[in-house]
């Protein structure tokens, strides 16, 4: 095996927006968010924007990410649009395939097909998609993807996935396990590793997927994006207040909205150190920009890469905002 490159002291950064719905706000307003966060996102300097898909939740708004790819890439010029990504179990692999080929009409090398294998959602609505049928299953997550594949790179028993003339987007595949992983590198695919919801062992997993990673029309070598929940603020003190909001939504299950600071304190979030309070399974990245910036890029050092996807939320829309930009203007010294 070829020696690989010492990796360089400069990460790249993309951002996951979950639309999450801060308490006493509304779905609408968190949807505006996401489309300010994104303009926004394309001023600081982020590469790519995702968003998320989730079903039957109070706390978050995003429920059709195709449907937020092309408001956000209309109010866009050269940021990048995608998903993180659709839950492909749920959908006939030809609408998805019309589906991102009418965002990439519209939108022409600027949009980004990330794939999922989760639900998205509880069992119960996870069962209403599967509305017809015996109810949700990923078993056969495999073939929906080969299907896909073929639809976007040309036709299935003379089936044509409109509009033709227009290039397909890369598909990314989504992970937080070795199956999906090691998935993505046997057929050649670019890997979203979700740390922010991994185990501890993510760097052996993604090493995997570097070796079981087989060349494909889409990609010659393996390309990684690990996806870390940060936050960052002006001190280090400061970052980990706004820090309480998340988690204790986290400790909620995610259910309700996103606390206020005070809310959360009142509900007794517990600040579990100045630099790493725990955020989902493993820890988040939160501090100074200078103490986020440390942290990440010990990450992409212990992973391999230099693509980030931050994933950050707080109650504040205005801090959330402030947040991005502190890490990009890290992130470009």
């Amino acid at each position: 095996m070829a020696l690989r490159a010492p990796y360089p002291h400069t990460v790249q950064l993309s951002i996951l927006d979950q639309t999450p719905i801060p308490a006493g706000s509304t779905a609408p307003e968190a949807i505006a968010n996401t489309i300010d966060l994104a303009m926004q996102a394309e001023l600081f300097g982020y590469q790519r924007y995702w968003v998320a898909e989730h079903h039957n939740s109070t706390g978050y708004a995003g429920t059709a990410p195709e449907i937020l790819i092309g408001a956000i890439a209309a109010a866009t010029s050269t940021i990048r649009v995608g998903s993180g990504g659709v839950m492909l179990s749920h959908y006939s692999p030809l609408k998805i395939a019309e589906v991102f080929h009418m965002l990439s009409a519209l939108h022409p090398g600027r949009i980004d097909l990330g794939l999922g294998r989760a639900p998205g959602g509880g069992s119960a609505a996870a069962d209403a998609l599967a509305r017809g049928t015996s109810g949700f299953t990923n078993d056969n997550y495999e073939s929906l993807l080969d299907e896909l594949q073929a639809f976007l790179g040309g036709s299935v028993d003379e089936v044509h996935a409109s509009p033709l003339d227009t290039t397909s987007p890369p598909i990314w595949l989504l992970a937080s396990g070795m199956s999906s992983a090691t998935l993505a590198g046997k057929l050649g695919l670019p890997l979203a590793w979700a740390h922010f919801i991994s185990r501890s062992d993510g760097p052996a997993v993604v090493a995997m997927y570097r070796h079981a990673f087989i060349p494909s029309a889409q990609l010659a070598e393996p390309q990684v994006t690990i996806a870390v929940s940060a936050l960052a603020a002006e001190t280090d003190q400061e970052a980990n207040l706004l820090a309480t909001s998340i988690q204790q939504f986290k400790r909620n299950s995610f259910n309700g909205n996103v606390p206020t600071i005070d809310d959360a304190l009142h509900q007794g979030a517990l600040i579990e150190g100045p630099h790493e309070p725990r955020v989902g399974v493993a820890p988040a990245v939160v501090g100074s920009p200078e103490t986020v910036m440390t942290q990440l890029e010990s990450l992409a050092s212990r992973y391999d890469t230099d693509d980030i996807t931050i994933v950050g939320i707080c109650h504040d829309h205005a801090a959330r905002v402030r947040s991005h930009q502190l890490i990009a203007q890290a992130a470009a010294r």
